[in-house]
């Protein structure tokens, strides 16, 4: 294609710390012809602060219209991204979304069918796919150095938000202005980690959120979800936005031993002989496989959400493999949606969920959510 002209809508915190990159020459291969945003304040900083020939539209449909662009960047408030991406992909042109892909499945099923329709390149911010812990721990998991998957636990609640966090936008953790809170805003990634490493998803979840528990909030702030999958291992997922200090440990335990993410270090316990072997054989009293604790190194820097901008406009110049594929945001959305569904309705959610009966739950917390709408798209 050449150039990839690439627009960008929405120029909160997110968006315009994209826009950014490629007004200051970081993206080879594209550059930033268009910027939208629907707060006047967002578009007079944009006018401001970004060099170069750029047209500032207000409307998004114009900007959609216009024949000006290539290629889409989407980092509004989550109900918008999957709305923006169809009104995209109808007009022919690729998409990046930011992360979550959306608020419900439902929504964000839809969204995927336009993208498979339209036959362009649709990829998701999930930067934290590029990672190499988690590209390390993936390697180990589909070589078989584990063996079976028994077992997968997350404690991730190091997302501490005060008060004045939330304060800060009568958007933010509400039903109609966010559509959810932890699950929706801080552990998209993990979400999607979580099933992208150990290469399945759950079949059923069981999960209780606490809504305000720890701040004067309408959604959830804590967590503590247990998933079953088809092979009989088990998950817990713990995150909450309440916790000081708190803790990010991923542990993934299989019949060959258990591999450890905390403190931006992983360990690899190796078992000499799979647990399922050693028990068949061992006819001894007390005893154990023989264990060796391993040390893996991982490189220390990756390229964070410029990687992802990069791989995307490679994707359309050159056909290069996604790293995150667009289509791909659905799978974390579905534990995050389980996970509502399931503590709305005090029971099991198997998965796929009921997409209905969701959307039934999650309407009716709309209708009485004390949260406005936020008039500025941001991220």
């Amino acid at each position: 294609m050449g150039v990839v002209r690439v627009g960008v809508v929405g120029v909160g915190n997110m968006g315009s710390g994209h826009a950014v990159h490629f007004t200051a020459g970081r993206v080879k291969g594209a550059e930033l012809v268009a910027v939208c945003d629907k707060n006047p304040e967002r578009l007079q900083w944009a006018k401001e602060h970004l060099q170069g020939e750029i047209v500032f539209y207000p409307d998004v449909d114009d900007m959609l219209a216009s024949g000006s662009i290539d290629a889409v960047i989407i980092a509004t408030p989550h109900y918008d991204h999957p709305t923006i991406a169809i009104k995209a992909f109808e007009k022919g042109l690729h998409v990046l979304i930011e992360k979550p892909a959306g608020v419900y499945t439902k929504q964000v099923r839809l969204m995927n069918e336009a993208a498979a329709a339209s036959g362009t390149v649709f990829s998701i911010m999930y930067q934290m796919r590029m990672n190499p812990i988690f590209i390390k721990m993936r390697d180990l998991i589909e070589s078989g150095e584990l063996g079976e998957i028994r077992r997968t636990n997350w404690i991730i609640t190091n997302w501490y938000r005060s008060q004045s966090y939330y304060d800060s936008g009568s958007w933010r953790a509400t039903w109609n202005g966010e559509g959810g809170g932890v699950l929706l805003n801080q552990d998209p990634h993990q979400l999607d980690l979580w099933q992208w490493i150990i290469g399945m998803m759950p079949k059923r979840v069981r999960a209780f959120c606490h809504f305000g528990k720890w701040r004067n909030i309408e959604v959830e702030d804590d967590v503590t979800a247990y998933v079953e999958y088809e092979n009989g291992a088990t998950g817990v997922f713990v995150t909450s936005t309440g916790d000081a200090p708190g803790t990010n440990r991923f542990e993934i335990t299989g019949d060959r031993g258990k591999l450890v993410m905390e403190n931006d270090k992983l360990t690899l316990w190796r078992l000499r002989v799979s647990e399922k072997e050693f028990n068949a054989t061992y006819k001894g009293g007390f005893g154990e496989p023989e264990c060796w604790k391993c040390d893996i190194p991982t490189p220390g820097s990756y390229p964070d959400h410029l990687g992802i901008i990069q791989n995307f406009v490679d994707a359309i110049n050159h056909g290069t493999q996604l790293i995150a594929p667009g289509e791909e945001g659905l799978k974390g959305l579905t534990v995050s949606n389980a996970m509502h569904l399931s503590t709305w309705t005090d029971n099991w959610v198997d998965l796929p969920i009921d997409e209905e009966l969701y959307l039934e739950h999650l309407q009716e917390r709309i209708k009485h959510s004390c949260g406005n709408k936020m008039a500025a798209s941001t991220s």
